[in-house]
């Protein structure tokens, strides 16, 4: 295979935009499969939406790759069969990961518009993943048969949202019902696409009413090509025929080069249209020949070295996908640099660890074709190798490493529990794969509530995960929303002189202890300062770290509603013993019921985590945004605004932050993200803690019954 004459492309979108079908026709124009099936109406589902949630719900889940060969014999432009490695990215932000790791290791893309909602706010997203890897894109305008699409008005959203160079090289003959194929406007021919699926595709006349317009578009499109190349600038100005080569070359150049986004039209569900966006892949989109890539030297992180997509060179490879299969991990990997083989021996560049790739494999959505080798420019799974998404692997030991993709932090969090304690295994079984193939996706233990914790991208990103592991693990699971962690403080300075006393057959207890308890105002980071200022032995040696340890102990649950205690200082300044009676043992009980009556006596108030959010959203949302940050009892920290996006830092309670990506989401129209990290701990209002001890004691009443 010709490294000339491979792309590696993926197809990205807003949800909706018609991403799985445009993928379904490119496999079945490039012969890859003989029956097109539909994303959403009976059928099997879409080839690439291979899983039964995907099918289930209409749209793609996880990314999809497989491989297809475009031109050669019987296609009129691109004389010589093209290889595309073609991978179908998820268009819902919650499963943002999905698209970055697949940009991550892609030399181009296909930025997918709807011809009636244009740039929306996903498009913004995934146009922000593209320009972050430097992916040159072509665009495609699809459902031109929509009532209300209009190809004009998003090649100008493209222009003042996306502040994309976007150069029309069709025109559409005609839209919503009316949309009957498309005007190349580089050889001035219209294109129809006739057969039962519009396989064939057949050149015409330009329509005599859209003559002039196609004229005026064709010389519009010159114009914005000019400006990348001198040669065609002069052509213009003599007012000389432009050869179509030169346009050629010069978009090639400018798309790989400049930044220039070509956008072509028609509509992947009526079949029309996706022939020349093929041949426009082949023509303009780079081959690994034509991307640089640079990876960081292991002992030098400041040095950086150019791979070479040669299969001479010592093998680079990035693990970017890691999917969990019934015969165990498969790993997709790019390979960068040199090749590999069936069978041998390469070297994970992060833990040092050699692996053999026992079985290479091709992979067309979930069905996969055995190889024995694959060289740079290849994507390919390899099976049964142990690593984590985005680890480099090479040749040599200490070779290079690969700068590792974007991974946004989880912005929510819920409890999840197996219904029954033997299902236990197979959830956590299921959540150590999760967290190993998404890093979007983490599980933690919270050792106050005894809970596992889920935390991702978004509600609809942990929903999926949940019906995951019901449907392939078979486990009940119980979701709650997760407990906020409150903390209790003692109020003001309390001075304690409390003495235990027990007398029983035989020996007694007798313990005396007299000392201050103080507030430590630090919103809860310091637990716990003790200090004993004891003169002249009142209490022995050995009875002041039982006091110590009493105190501590008695710290796990507070006086209000039994939450930690934290910012306390104890001071043991006096206090009495009895010669036989008194214990450790006496001493640690004694200072176990001093501190619930002085920590009682203390005024304690409830403490809870306050989240430092910051925020992200369009301008014009600005108002609404701040007005429900405040209704959540939020403070606004600072705003800014920026090329018409308003970043806003905030405080807000935790507990006022459940359910907020979602609000934030309807509240923006799918354009606001947020980021959440605790920030410290601070009193409730007296309103909140009499409603959080209330709520409280009537758990425990429920619970005593």
């Amino acid at each position: 295979m010709e490294l000339a004459k491979v792309r590696n492309i993926g197809i990205s979108a807003h949800i909706d935009s018609g991403k799985t079908t445009l993928s379904e026709r490119i496999l079945f124009y490039t012969g890859r499969i003989h029956k097109i099936e539909e994303v959403k109406g009976g059928g099997d589902g879409a080839t690439m939406d291979h899983m039964e949630l995907e099918q289930e719900r209409g749209i793609t889940i996880t990314s999809a790759a497989t491989s297809v060969s475009w031109g050669g014999e019987g296609n009129q432009h691109i004389q010589e069969p093209h290889y595309i490695n073609l991978i179908d990215t998820p268009g819902h932000v919650d499963f943002t990961i999905e698209v970055e790791r697949s940009l991550r290791v892609l030399d181009g893309a296909v930025l997918v518009l709807c011809a009636v909602g244009g740039v929306q706010s996903q498009s913004l997203t995934v146009d922000r993943q593209m320009r972050r890897y430097n992916i040159p894109r072509l665009a495609f305008i699809n459902k031109m048969d929509r009532t209300g699409a209009d190809a004009k008005n998003v090649v100008q959203m493209m222009r003042d949202k996306l502040n994309a160079d976007a150069v029309m090289m069709q025109l559409p003959i005609g839209a919503g019902e009316t949309f009957a194929g498309c005007i190349d406007l580089v050889t001035m021919k219209a294109l129809s696409f006739t057969g039962e699926q519009g396989e064939v595709v057949e050149e015409g006349d330009i329509p005599a009413d859209m003559l002039d317009e196609a004229k005026e578009y064709r010389h519009m499109m010159l114009e914005s090509l000019s400006m990348y190349n001198d040669e065609m600038m002069e052509l213009l100005l003599s007012e000389e025929d432009v050869p179509e080569d030169l346009i050629h070359k010069v978009t090639k150049d400018a798309v790989q080069n400049q930044g220039m986004t070509p956008v072509y039209v028609g509509s992947a569900f009526k079949n029309k249209g996706v022939q020349p966006l093929l041949d426009a892949v082949s023509r303009y989109l780079p081959s690994p020949l034509e991307r640089e890539i640079s990876a960081r030297q292991v002992n030098d992180e400041t040095q950086k070295m150019v791979l070479k997509p040669d299969p001479n060179e010592p093998f680079v490879g990035m693990a970017f996908k890691i999917v969990e299969d019934p015969y165990g991990q498969l790993t997709f990997m790019r390979i960068y640099q040199g090749k590999i083989n069936k069978g041998e021996m390469y070297i994970n560049q992060r833990t040092g660890r050699k692996e053999r790739f026992s079985r290479i494999v091709r992979m067309h959505a979930d069905d996969r074709e055995e190889i024995d080798s694959a060289e740079a420019g290849d994507i390919v799974a390899i099976m049964g190798i142990d690593c984590a998404s985005g680890e480099t692997y090479a040749a040599e030991r200490d070779y290079c490493t690969l700068e590792s993709m974007y991974v946004p932090e989880p912005v929510i969090k819920i409890a999840v529990q197996p219904a029954s304690r033997a299902d236990g295994d197979k959830m956590s079984k299921a959540l150590q794969r999760f967290r190993k193939e998404d890093p979007t996706f983490q599980v933690y233990n919270d050792e106050e509530t005894s809970e596992t914790i889920i935390c991702g991208m978004g509600e609809l990103h942990l929903d999926i995960y949940i019906e995951r592991i019901r449907r392939e693990y078979k486990v009940d699971i119980e979701v709650g929303a997760p407990k906020v962690s409150y903390r209790e403080a003692p109020g003001e300075k309390v001075e304690f002189n409390y003495k235990h006393k027990k007398q029983t057959g035989g020996s007694g207890q007798f313990a005396h202890i007299v000392g201050e308890l103080t507030p430590i105002d630090t919103e809860g980071e310091t637990l716990f300062e003790f200090e004993e200022h004891i003169v002249g032995g009142r209490i022995p040696k050995q009875f002041i770290p039982p006091v110590e340890k009493g105190i501590r102990d008695s710290l796990e649950k507070g006086p209000l509603a039994e939450y930690p205690v934290v910012g306390v200082r104890i001071d043991l300044r006096d206090g009495s013993y009895h010669d036989v009676d008194s214990s450790e043992r006496s001493f640690y009980i004694a200072a176990q019921g001093c501190f619930r009556e002085t920590m009682q006596k203390s005024k304690p108030a409830l403490l809870e985590p306050i989240m430092k959010v910051e925020l992200e959203c369009p301008e014009e949302y600005q108002g609404d945004v701040v007005g429900d940050v405040i209704r959540r009892r939020g403070l606004i920290g600072s705003t800014d605004i920026r090329e018409g996006v308003s970043y806003i830092i905030a405080e807000v309670p935790l507990a006022e932050t459940f359910g907020y990506a979602t609000d934030l989401r309807s509240q923006t129209k799918g354009q606001g993200t947020f980021t959440m990290e605790l920030l410290t701990y601070r009193k409730c209002p007296s309103h909140v803690q009499e409603e959080i001890i209330a709520s409280r004691r009537k758990k425990e009443l429920a619970g005593a019954k």
